[in-house]
């Protein structure tokens, strides 16, 4: 490290930590009286928002809270759930989101490596902790969390419910001020082999995600942005990478924000009609579930903008929800992101020259680099590879809101942050304009008789085809070619598609130029559902496994 000049500052100057108080503090000075809305059950202002979570601090320090205690939450996207996305790192305790779509066996193992102290748990998701509770070996506490007036029974290890325990607090406390490095927030993701890993964020890269994530979405051209007057929803669970860390930063500018509670497709319709929610993201799935929702043809929705991220886009699901009129763009990040990475760079000058089909063809791409973020190409032996929109690599980054460390997991830390850069796992071609465009997870990625072919782009293709509603490629065994992919799809209702008019389909790209006659499958299988994983993403390790049993 270079010797440089540093600046010595006043006795009596402030230099301020960047905390999550920060934040907060924002949400007082342009639109304080601004809604947020839950389902059709609860409506305050940031006033109120403010004096919860102060009365919320109280309630944490009063149960035995102290800084740097773990704090579990088993709750739908709520306005309780915004308010300990604030107080819980501002008493210099760490948010643990739990992700209640886990296994039990998931589940108590991610609340006993994270030594939670105290869990707040909604009461329809009760039976989960109920189950678990005899295994739990550091919960002292559990505040109960609900939207009617009835508790439950046979529940006998609860501690107090929410409401009430707030309603004995005083409305101001004062946050104090302690290391920006602090832990702020813990959740875990799972992968496809061992027991799910700890991700942890601290203060200062939470502040900084969502200065770089709201500047790129507000500042750079894009037909989906953020604005100050918009109407924010998320659409991504909150116990999963803080929502994508969208309600850090609809807070600060002061969107006015509904939460849906338990997704159910005739609440998240009503809820966006209603209060027009003009911004959301979510995973390919959800998008689904709206677009192919019956009641959705009727409404003009072109105030509605989606980003949709967590797996790619596919060209057919992008083209049904923009005859809709609903903007849409994909994104690009991971849990170990925190995790906003890439958003496509499309201006207007530029849209008024393309043809629709080159839109939605530069809607789906990964997208470019985002503030702050240094994305580059990498080989297996730590080699950059060029920018020149053919060289396959794995997309490496650096950037200053990545995870450092999987908690408490050393050796797969080190493997995350080989070179010096941290590892996504997803093959890319990046253009000479920056754009990346994803071809593949580095282990879904199918060779075929030396033959590279990407399942995420045969997925765009095949999905695009009228009828089909969604689509998996896998590579199975091939005693010739080595690996050969396979198709699984799902059918709109009363569709009749063969697989014979799928190759026919495919056939165009083909003598286009655009995908090798290798990547036609051979062999294409129907099914009524596609396994996903606890997040919406295609399953595609329990498609193999299913595949292998003669179960698909």
């Amino acid at each position: 490290m270079i010797s440089t000049r540093l600046i010595e500052a006043t006795d009596a100057a402030y230099n301020p930590p960047l905390l999550i108080k920060s934040i907060l503090k924002q949400s007082l000075t342009f639109e304080p009286d601004r809604e947020i809305i839950y389902r059709d059950l609860v409506k305050m202002n940031y006033r109120k928002l403010n004096k919860r979570i102060a009365q919320l601090a109280h309630t944490l320090t009063a149960i035995g809270v102290k800084p740097g205690d773990v704090v579990g939450v088993i709750e739908f996207d709520s306005h309780r759930y915004l308010e300990l996305y604030f107080a819980v790192p501002m008493v210099g305790a760490v948010l643990h989101t739990i992700n209640y779509r886990l296994s039990p066996e998931q589940a108590l193992y991610t609340m006993n490596h994270a030594e939670d102290k105290v869990v707040f748990c909604h009461k329809t998701l009760l039976p989960l902790l109920s189950g678990i509770h005899a295994g739990l070996k550091t919960v002292e506490k559990c505040i109960l969390m609900k939207d009617d007036d009835t508790l439950p029974e046979g529940i006998n290890f609860l501690n107090g419910e929410y409401e009430n325990l707030l309603a004995e607090q005083p409305e101001e406390y004062d946050f104090p001020d302690f290391d920006e490095n602090t832990m702020a927030t813990l959740f875990y993701t799972t992968g496809t082999t061992g027991q799910p890993k700890g991700v942890c964020f601290s203060h200062r890269q939470l502040v900084l995600h969502t200065i770089g994530a709201m500047a790129s979405l507000s500042a750079i051209d894009s037909p989906v942005r953020v604005h100050s007057t918009d109407v924010y929803m998320p659409l991504t669970p909150m116990f999963h990478v803080h929502a994508w860390g969208m309600p850090y930063g609809a807070t600060m500018l002061g969107l006015k924000q509904v939460y849906p509670g338990q997704y159910e497709p005739q609440m998240l319709m009503k809820l966006i009609l209603t209060h027009r929610v003009s911004f959301s993201h979510c995973v390919p799935t959800i998008l689904g579930m709206l677009v192919n929702n019956p009641k959705v043809k009727e409404p003009d929705l072109s105030f509605f903008h989606v980003i949709i991220g967590g797996s790619a886009l596919p060209k057919g699901l992008a083209g049904a929800a923009m005859d809709l009129g609903i903007d849409i763009i994909a994104g690009y990040g991971l849990s170990e992101t925190c995790p906003v990475l890439t958003i496509p760079y499309l201006s207007t000058a530029d849209r008024k020259k393309m043809t629709r089909e080159e839109e939605v063809a530069e809607r789906i791409k990964t997208g470019r680099p985002i503030l702050f973020v240094d994305l580059k190409l990498m080989d297996d032996d730590g080699n950059f590879l060029p920018f020149d929109g053919k060289t396959v690599g794995e997309i490496v980054v650096r950037a200053p809101w990545l995870t450092q460390t999987y908690y408490k997991e050393k050796e797969r830390s080190e493997e995350l942050w080989k070179y010096g850069y941290m590892h996504t796992g997803d093959m890319a071609v990046v253009e000479p304009n920056n754009t990346v465009i994803i071809v593949d997870r580095k282990k879904d990625v199918i060779k075929s008789g030396g033959e590279w072919i990407s399942s995420l782009e045969l997925e765009s293709l095949i999905s695009a085809y009228p009828g089909v509603k969604e689509a998996a490629i896998i590579g199975v065994p091939d005693a010739r070619w080595g690996e050969r992919p396979l198709a699984i799809m799902v059918l709109n209702d009363a569709t009749h598609v063969t697989g014979e008019e799928l190759k026919k389909h495919l056939q165009q790209y083909v003598d286009s130029g655009k995908l090798s006659k290798w990547a036609i499958p051979d062999e294409f299988k129907f099914v009524t559902e596609i396994p996903k994983t606890s997040v919406g993403k295609i399953d595609k390790k329990l498609i193999r496994s299913k595949v292998q049993k003669g179960e698909i």
